[in-house]
């Protein structure tokens, strides 16, 4: 018998089962990227889990790291409170950036994020909002007659339990004297953006979002800025977790570095040095 060569065992084993060639196991063939990523490992994307007010300003960001340095960036965007909870279930993540303290302090607790690492960056604020269409005027201040202006509808925000906006939100409300007589006609989002989105189609006439999401979407306006006074500061913090690879320190370097500062700044945010 003649010996088989390359992949024509497969071929001849597939005829003589009684299969067709196209159920024979042929390997996937594999992209230049995926090439170039099995001879350079360093070339694999870092990981960031990032709070998804972040997506629009992040991907911008990580695209410059990219040109700069050839190493690509994966990120994955949600509310901070359900990406600390898949790092601590052990989700693979080299980078976490919180749009909060409290989900970053969940993590150091549970030492999972290197604390040498871990860096405050940038500020944000809280606005309300509502359809771009709608003449409503209200000035935000204790005892404003937010319930009034909700009509039948509801306010939409995140979810004041684990969602970092919720509780900025829940809090500033609490402190104008407000909360108790809203707390019922909540949208609880699962996201800013979720809760963004809620009044970006018209679901809810108001809604309780960051600045920066207001910004990027054309579909709503800024009723009014909350009191820096009525809520924690917003506090934006990044660290590398405790499985992170060596170079993903590069990624924290340049998101606290000029270039990236000026992109933050183009979308809103407050860069803080």
């Amino acid at each position: 018998m003649k010996k088989l060569v390359g992949h024509g065992w497969l071929l001849t084993l597939a005829l003589a089962l009684g299969l067709t060639p196209a159920l024979a196991l042929w390997p996937a063939p594999s992209t230049a990227a995926d090439q170039s990523i099995a001879a350079d490992p360093v070339k694999a994307p870092i990981t960031v889990f990032a709070a998804a007010s972040l997506t629009n300003v992040l991907q911008e960001v990580g695209d410059a790291f990219t040109k700069e340095t050839s190493i690509p960036v994966r990120f994955t965007f949600a509310a901070s409170s359900a990406l600390a909870r898949q790092i601590e279930n052990g989700s693979p993540a080299d980078i976490f950036f919180s749009a909060d303290l409290e989900w970053m302090d969940y993590l150091q607790t549970r030492n999972l994020i290197q604390p040498g690492t871990r860096h405050d960056v940038l500020g944000n604020r809280l606005v309300l909002i509502a359809p771009a269409d709608s003449p409503l005027e209200l000035e935000i201040e204790a005892h404003f007659p937010l319930l009034a202006a909700l009509g039948k509808g509801r306010l939409s925000t995140g979810d004041p339990d684990s969602v970092p906006v919720g509780r900025y939100a829940r809090e500033a409300l609490g402190k104008l004297g407000v909360w108790d007589e809203i707390m019922d006609r909540l949208i609880r989002a699962d996201s800013v953006r979720s809760a963004l989105a809620f009044v970006d189609r018209g679901e809810a006439p108001l809604g309780i979002v960051y600045e920066t999401d207001a910004l990027i979407d054309k579909n709503v306006r800024m009723v009014g800025v909350f009191p820096a006074a009525s809520h924690q500061p917003i506090v934006y913090p990044i660290a590398l977790t405790g499985t992170a690879r060596a170079d993903a320190a590069r990624f924290v370097a340049y998101v606290r570095g000029p270039a990236a500062a000026a992109t933050f700044k183009a979308y809103g945010f407050t860069p803080l040095r």
